[in-house]
């Protein structure tokens, strides 16, 4: 079994920051990319920033210079550094990772932890 357990949300003004984590945990071999997406009340999920497993990065534009994904592989931990938050930024934040138990990879989901951006 593998989980993906994010921490970090919670209550902020604007201009705020706030840092995510996600761990994931289990029975792990390697894990490939990793992402973190956002769904607002009513609006799809959407990315908001990706990793792979070299490292390379990518932003949707609405949080390009403010947001900036991270990890540590030997913790098998994902982070999001959010600064300069918006009241627009409000939303579930979900992790989601590429993770192989020895046979092939398989899409995980965490649970979501929520973000809320006062004005």
């Amino acid at each position: 079994q593998v989980q993906l357990a994010e921490s970090g949300g919670g209550l902020v003004q604007a201009g705020g920051s706030l840092r995510l984590s996600c761990p994931a945990s289990g029975s792990i071999f390697s894990i490939n990319d990793m992402g973190w997406y956002r769904q607002a009340p009513g609006k799809q999920r959407e990315l908001v920033a990706h990793i792979t497993s070299g490292g390379s990065r990518n932003y949707a534009d609405s949080v390009k210079g403010r947001f900036t994904i991270s990890r540590d592989n030997a913790k098998n931990t994902v982070y999001l550094q959010m600064n300069s938050l918006k009241p627009e930024d409000t939303a579930v934040y979900y992790c989601n990772a590429d993770i192989s138990r020895g046979l092939g990879f398989q899409n995980y989901w965490g649970q979501g932890t929520q973000v809320t951006v006062s004005s």
